[in-house]
């Protein structure tokens, strides 16, 4: 079963970028069976190990054993200053150079203005290639005025839903084709099995 993990850089309890992180694993894990999810909330870690690349402490190294364990990874975060979040340069720092290798991710973003449209492409995929991503999948920038909040549950506007599914659908895809479901996958026992049955009910 692949293994999928939902790693958000905002600083904030309150995050924006959380009810969009979480909007697209609830519709991923609902309208793609098949996969394990996890969430890892950066702030979540020691700070003072965060910051002294303390990797050998125990919670830096569950959090950097389930980055090498998923096979693909959502990576979201707000724009700061016109880049990423250092949270998030924090966290990504402490993994080896290598250690997106074979994953394939979506990256998504949250801002207040569309003149950060373009941090996805020119801040954090740059990082996320160069850690060795197998395929960084088309991500999408949210706007923080379309992230709806009241009595009931944080949702997006419409427009803004149907464009961040859409990116999730093609993250699933691109993450099936990576890593196939053990369930379809036919083993060579398997086609041995099968083709011992298909002669036994040949023979006469």
């Amino acid at each position: 079963m692949p293994k999928l993990l939902a790693l958000t850089g905002s600083p904030s309890a309150h995050s924006r970028t959380d009810v969009v992180a979480d909007l697209a694993l609830r519709h991923l894990t609902r309208s793609h069976p098949g996969f394990e999810s996890a969430r890892l909330a950066v702030r979540a870690l020691p700070a003072a190990d965060l910051l002294a690349a303390r990797r050998g402490e125990p919670e830096i190294r569950r959090a950097l054993d389930a980055v090498a364990e998923a096979d693909g990874l959502i990576i979201a975060t707000p724009v700061y200053k016109a880049s990423y979040t250092g949270l998030l340069k924090a966290f990504l720092d402490l993994l080896p150079q290598d250690g997106l290798a074979g994953k394939t991710i979506l990256p998504l973003a949250t801002g207040g203005s569309l003149a950060h449209v373009l941090t996805i492409d020119y801040a954090l995929r740059p990082v996320l290639s160069a850690l060795g991503a197998r395929h960084v999948t088309a991500g999408r920038f949210v706007l923080d005025s379309t992230v709806e909040r009241g009595s009931g549950p944080d949702r997006l506007r419409p427009e803004a839903e149907l464009d961040l599914l859409q990116a999730v659908d093609e993250f699933a895809d691109a993450l099936r084709t990576a890593v196939p479901s053990a369930a379809t996958a036919l083993t060579a026992a398997d086609a041995l099995t099968a083709a011992d049955a298909l002669t036994a009910t040949a023979a006469p």
